[in-house]
Formats: C-alpha cells, sequence, structure tokens
C-alpha cells in the first residue's frame, strides 16, 4: 500500500473516501451522546452537521457512518469515525479508529482512503494536550496498515481487496508540529510493518513455515535491515547441552532452529557505549506445529496449533522495527524453535531431562513443552552478556482461563524492570495484566527425583507456576514474562483487525527496548 502524508485542507482534498474522528464530549453519566468532530474545517462539519444533530451517529468506539456526496468537499464520501468518550482518549483509541475506517473501505471496493489528522484545537471545551502529535500520527498509521491485512493467503480464488492507497492528510501548521507528525508517520510505517510481518509468520501452516524455514525468513528479514543472524540446529544445541530444547525436538523429523540475531547500535565517532551498558535479550518460543506430544492434544481446534510459534514471531518482528528505529542499547534475540511431536524417539513423562543450565526436570507432561526450550533460550542469552531479558510466549491454557482474550499475562521478578515495560503499553495500547511470580507458588513444581518438575502438582495457577519455572532459568536477572496464549489469534473479525494472526507484544516489547536506549 502507497502511504502519503500530506499537510493541506482536508475539504479541498479530492478521494474516494475522506475519514474523520468525532468523539462524544458529553460529561455526565446519563447524559445523551453529544458528538464532536476532531476537525477545526468549516466545510466538513457543515457536510456533516445534518447527521450530527440527528442522533443517529454517537460516536461510540469503533462506530462508523458513510455519507455519499458530501457538499463543499471534494472528497467522494465522507466517514465519520467515532473514537468513544473525549475524557477517555489515549492513542489506543485513535489506532483502532483508523483500523476502523480502513475496514469500512475494504468490503466497499474503496482502494484510496484518506483519513484526516485529528486536530487536538477541535474542541472549544476539551484538550487532547496529553497525546502528542507523534503518537497521534503514528497510531493512525499502524492502526490502518495493521487493518488492511487479511489472512486468505492460500485460497485459490483468492480477491485482493487491500487498499491501494492511504493519505494521511494534516492541516499546515507550524514547523515543529509538522517534523512531529512527520515522525510519528515514519516510526508508524516501521512499527506497523514488523508486526505485519510478525502476523504473516504467524498466519503459515505448519507444513509451510518449519523450524528450518523460520531460520531462513528471519535471516533474510535480518539481512534486509542490517541485522547480525546465525541460525543453528540440532549439532549446536549438542554442543551447549541444551537438553531441555533437544527433548522437545528429538521426537520430530524436522530439525530445530536455535537462531540468535543481534543489533548493535551505532554511536558517533568516537563514543561508545558504557561497560555497564544494559544488553537487552529478547527469548521466544518457537513452536511451529505442537500436538502435545506424547501427552497429545484432543483433536477438537488442534489446527489453531501452528500459531504456537507466535512469541518467537514477535521477537522476530520486534528486532526488524528495532534496527529501523535505531535506540542505542545493545539487543540480542534468542528464538528457540521445534516441533513438538509423538514418536518413537520423543520424550515422555517420567523422563528427566537436563537443562543447559544444569538443573535436571522431571517431564510430567510432554504438552508443557515451551517452558522447556524457553528455559534453555533464556539461560543462553544470559551466557551471551544480555543484563535484561523479556520473553514472550503462547505458553499457558491457565492464562487463557485467568484473563480471557483481552489481556495477556504479565509476570516479572523486579518491579522496576515490569514498571518500565508497563510505561511502554501506554504507548503501545496493548493489554497486559500482571500476574503473581513469588516464591510461595514454588513448591507447586518440586520434584522428587528431579531439580525442578515441568508441570505444576495441581490444576490450578498455572499460568503463574509456568512462570516460575521461567524464572528458575533467569535467577537475578532482570526480567520480564509475556503470556501471550489468549491474545495472539482473533477468532473472529474485530472491527479494527481481520481474523487471524494478531502480532501481539511487537509494539510494546519495542518500547520497552528503547526505554533502555542511551
Amino acid at each position: 500500500m502507497d502511504t502519503k502524508l500530506l499537510f493541506q485542507d482536508a475539504a479541498g482534498f479530492a478521494t474516494p473516501m475522506l475519514a474523520v474522528f468525532a468523539v462524544d464530549i458529553a460529561t455526565a453519566v446519563d447524559a445523551d451522546p453529544l458528538p464532536a468532530l476532531l476537525s477545526t474545517s468549516d466545510a466538513v462539519t457543515n457536510a456533516a452537521a445534518k447527521v450530527m444533530a440527528s442522533g443517529e451517529f454517537k460516536a461510540t468506539l469503533g462506530e462508523t457512518l458513510l455519507l455519499h456526496s458530501p457538499s463543499g468537499l471534494k472528497a467522494e464520501r465522507l466517514l465519520l469515525v467515532g473514537l468513544g468518550k473525549s475524557k477517555s482518549l489515549s492513542v489506543n483509541e485513535v489506532r483502532r479508529g483508523a483500523g476502523a475506517a480502513v475496514r469500512t473501505a475494504k468490503p466497499r471496493g474503496v482502494l484510496q482512503v484518506a483519513i484526516a489528522f485529528p486536530e487536538d484545537h477541535a474542541l472549544s471545551d476539551e484538550h487532547l494536550d496529553e497525546l502528542p502529535c507523534l503518537l497521534i500520527s503514528r497510531a493512525v498509521v499502524e492502526g490502518a496498515l495493521l487493518a488492511n491485512s487479511d489472512y486468505d493467503t492460500y485460497k485459490s480464488d483468492r480477491k485482493d481487496t487491500a487498499l491501494q492507497t492511504l493519505s494521511i492528510v494534516a492541516k499546515e501548521a507550524e514547523k515543529s508540529t509538522r517534523t512531529e507528525i512527520q515522525q510519528g508517520f515514519d516510526e508508524g510505517l516501521i512499527v506497523a510493518n514488523a508486526q505485519n510481518f510478525t502476523r504473516s509468520l504467524v498466519n503459515e501452516p505448519g507444513n509451510v513455515l518449519t523450524p528450518t524455514v523460520l531460520g531462513e525468513r528471519a535471516a533474510a528479514m535480518c539481512e534486509e535491515v542490517g541485522l547480525k543472524c546465525e541460525v543453528y540446529s540440532t549439532e549446536k544445541l549438542h554442543e551447549l547441552k541444551m537438553g531441555a530444547f533437544w527433548a522437545v525436538a528429538q521426537g520430530s523429523g524436522e530439525p530445530p532452529a536455535l537462531i540468535v540475531m543481534t543489533y548493535e547500535p551505532k554511536l558517533e565517532k568516537g563514543k561508545s557505549l558504557p561497560k555497564d551498558a544494559p544488553v537487552i535479550g529478547l527469548v521466544g518460543k518457537g513452536i511451529t506445529f505442537d500436538t502435545g506430544g506424547i501427552s497429545i492434544k484432543p483433536a477438537e481446534g488442534m489446527e489453531k496449533m501452528k500459531y504456537d510459534m507466535a512469541g518467537a514471531a514477535a521477537m522476530i518482528g520486534a528486532m526488524r522495527a528495532i534496527a529501523q528505529l535505531k535506540p542505542k542499547v545493545k539487543v540480542i534475540s534468542v528464538v528457540c524453535s521445534a516441533e513438538n511431536m509423538p514418536d518413537g524417539r520423543a520424550f515422555k513423562p517420567g523422563d528427566v531431562v537436563t537443562a543447559m543450565s544444569g538443573k535436571t526436570i522431571e517431564i510430567v507432561n510432554t504438552d508443557a513443552e515451551g517452558r522447556l526450550v524457553l528455559a534453555d533460550g533464556l539461560h543462553y542469552a544470559k551466557t551471551l552478556g544480555c543484563t535484561h531479558l523479556i520473553d514472550a510466549a503462547t505458553l499457558t491454557g491457565a492464562c487463557v482461563v485467568a484473563l480471557g482474550m483481552l489481556n495477556a499475562g504479565l509476570f516479572s521478578n523486579d518491579d522496576e524492570t515490569c514498571e518500565k515495560f508497563q510505561d511502554a503499553m501506554k504507548i503501545s495500547g496493548e493489554k497486559f495484566w500482571r500476574l503473581p511470580c513469588t516464591e510461595d507458588y514454588r513448591d507447586q513444581i518440586n520434584s522428587q527425583i528431579a531439580d525442578i518438575r515441568n508441570t505444576g502438582g495441581t490444576r490450578w495457577g498455572g499460568a503463574t507456576t509456568a512462570a516460575l519455572f521461567l524464572k528458575e532459568f533467569v535467577g537475578d536477572t532482570p526480567w520480564v514474562h509475556l503470556d501471550i496464549a489468549g491474545c495472539a489469534w482473533n477468532d473472529e473479525v474485530k472491527p479494527a483487525l481481520a481474523k487471524g494472526p494478531t502480532g501481539i507484544a511487537v509494539r510494546s516489547i519495542l518500547e520497552w527496548v528503547r526505554s533502555y536506549s542511551a
């Protein structure tokens, strides 16, 4: 999609569809909605005046209303897009509104859309001062580009309904404001394309995206954006004594892939990072298909288990954006990719395996395989010099039971590190809810025969016991764990996003990494 940023009056811009945002400025609890446009254009206001006064359009989040042949505008259609209550407006509502505009255009065959940049001085008694132009601009671009993707990739009669052109039309402004809007626009393109790259990986079927192919695609991406990438397989796992990772991989005819991507910041000539500068480690679970192994899953819904590498895909996408946005902090990403298959060589309940760290693990359930590959991945990242760690994984059904499909799980062993991630969420708009990761749950993963067991002793607190298992392999290193099992896949079409992979965590991981930039 050709994406443009223009500085001119939206009313005079010729386009098949012009989208304009609106908010509800009513403040009383039981008050009727009072929609107001986020535009100071008299022509746009006049074109929408009748319907705005009718009560038909209430400006609820994601609500749209389409007007044909709007009077006084060069646009063929005027699309009103609601962002909800003005008092609770955030960049994420802007992101979702831009997505709703694109999703409204696509089924109508509209291939060219313009979105009017929301004006923060459009309302006399409501202000958006806490929403800087940079973040608003970035959110508009992200929302639109994420909404433009559909995942019917392998349909033989597939019809491409993607937009061909997206124009963001901002009113003429002083140079500093224009610079902010341009920077946000440029960042939005980078971030959205990285997230869509992640989504494209997660969407692939397991017979296409094997661990080897995931390594190839990661390497190709790294070459494109200038990252160092090393892809290893079985021999390296044995060399590093990654017994936990290999246990999962050994039951498949497909060899595993250990993918290591490195970003080194380029500083001004003569300058270098301090010796005590942080080194950020991103670790992703990359199970390209998960049958559950010998502890096999039910047949119903197993086809979805191609998405069990969504954590790895999030890290690969984040590294793509990091390479292009160039924060001044070193970042190393470790992806542990394998298939979890039942086979005569597969690991079994009752087995004891030795992780790279030297810890012994009793295998109670082979379907708790993600934590095994992450255990070796996290320890390996530490040996590479990482001082701060984050992992992402579609790890537990227990987290989905606890939080549903609106929030992903957030765990940490360090409050300051966790707070940095929660600050990143304010920019990313992604929803994570912190769950306990405290030592009083530790007894549930004690083993009689080994140092630790790979599932809890009871059904209860499964997301926490999985996090505590991982905590054993990070030690005192500040660490964040993201359990994205419930949020990595949309089971239905949403107003601003297609059915299928979401690419969750890419934006939040990126902003968390940027918070450590020198």
